[in-house]
C-alpha cells in the first residue's frame, strides 16, 4: 500500500513536468511545419506528419507492454474524432504559410473558450453566465492579435481560428472516448486515420522530397509521437483541470523557434491579446476548480 501511495504521489508531482514538456514540443513540431509548407505542399506536410508519426508510434507499444487493440471500441466516434484531428492539423499547417508561428498559436488559444462554449451541445454540460462572460472576453482578447500587415494574413488567421475550432471538439470528442480505450490505442487510430486519408490524397498534390526535407518530416512525426508520450504521462499523475494551466507553456517554445528560426518576435498588441485570452481560460479553469470543490 505504502509503495502504491509512493508512486502515485511521484506521478502527481512528475505530471505538471511532463504537461510542459509536451506542451514546450507541440510548436517545434508546428514550427517544423512551417519551414516544409515553404516548398512542399500543405497536403504533403500533414501526410509526413501523419505517416511518419504511426511508425514512430508504434514502438511506444513495446517500451510499455500496451496490448495493441486492432477493433477500437466505439469506431464510429474514433472515426470522427480523427477527422476533427485531422481537419485541425491540416487547417493550422494552411495557415502557417500565411503567418508566424506565434501568432498562429496566439489564435490557437481561443480552443479552450470554444470547447467551453460547445461544451453544452456535445456533451450536454451546463455553462453558467460566468463562463460565457470569460469566453466573450478571451474572444475579445483574438482582436488585438489579428493585426494583419500582409496581404493572406486575414486567410491565415481564418484559417488558425477554425482550427482551434476544430481542436476544440477534437478534445471533447476526446473526453467521450476517455473510458472506453487506452491512450495509445487511441493515439494510433486517429494517426492510422489519418495516414490512410492523407495518403489517398497525396499523390494529386506530391513533390519529391531532397533529403533535408524527408529529415524534416521524420522529426516531424517523432515530435509529434514524443510531444503525445508526455502528455499521456502527465495525464498519468494528474487530473485534466490541474494540468490545463500549463498547457499554455507552448507560447514559450513557439516565441523562442519564431525568433530564432524566423525572426519574428511578437509586437506589444499579440502580447496584449496572448494575456487576455490565458487570463480568460485561467479564470473558466479556476472557477469549474472551485464548483468541483463545493459539489464533493
Amino acid at each position: 500500500m505504502t509503495t502504491l501511495s509512493n508512486s502515485s504521489a511521484k506521478a502527481a508531482r512528475l505530471a505538471p513536468i511532463f504537461m510542459i514538456l509536451g506542451m514546450l514540443l507541440v510548436p517545434v513540431m508546428d514550427g517544423t511545419a512551417k519551414l516544409l509548407v515553404r516548398d512542399y505542399p500543405v497536403a504533403q506536410v500533414v501526410w509526413g506528419r501523419y505517416f511518419f508519426h504511426l511508425l514512430s508510434l508504434l514502438p511506444l507499444f513495446i517500451i510499455f507492454r500496451e496490448k495493441l487493440s486492432l477493433k477500437p471500441a466505439r469506431p464510429k466516434l474514433q472515426f470522427v474524432r480523427a477527422l476533427f484531428l485531422l481537419g485541425d492539423t491540416a487547417l493550422f499547417f494552411a495557415a502557417l504559410s500565411f503567418i508566424p508561428l506565434t501568432n498562429g498559436k496566439a489564435v490557437f488559444f481561443v480552443a479552450p473558450l470554444i470547447m467551453t462554449a460547445l461544451a453544452p451541445l456535445i456533451l450536454s454540460e451546463k455553462v453558467g453566465w460566468h463562463r460565457w462572460a470569460a469566453v466573450l472576453v478571451g474572444f475579445s482578447g483574438t482582436l488585438f492579435i489579428l493585426k494583419p500587415e500582409a496581404e493572406g494574413e486575414w486567410l491565415g488567421y481564418l484559417l488558425a481560428f477554425g482550427s482551434a475550432a476544430f481542436y476544440a471538439i477534437y478534445l471533447l470528442l476526446t473526453r467521450k472516448l476517455s473510458t472506453t480505450s487506452s491512450p495509445l490505442n487511441t493515439l494510433l487510430y486517429t494517426a492510422v486515420v489519418g495516414t490512410l486519408i492523407m495518403t489517398l490524397l497525396v499523390p494529386f498534390d506530391w513533390k519529391t522530397p531532397d533529403l533535408f526535407g524527408w529529415t524534416l518530416m521524420l522529426a516531424m512525426g517523432i515530435l509529434g509521437t514524443l510531444s503525445h508520450f508526455f502528455i499521456i504521462k502527465a495525464f498519468e499523475g494528474g487530473d485534466a483541470s490541474h494540468l490545463a494551466p500549463f498547457t499554455y507553456s507552448e507560447i514559450v517554445s513557439a516565441t523562442i523557434f519564431g525568433v530564432v528560426v524566423f525572426g519574428h518576435f511578437p509586437g506589444m498588441t499579440t502580447w496584449v491579446g496572448i494575456s487576455i485570452v490565458m487570463a480568460s481560460g485561467l479564470y473558466i479553469l479556476r472557477r469549474e476548480q472551485r464548483l468541483q470543490r463545493q459539489r464533493s
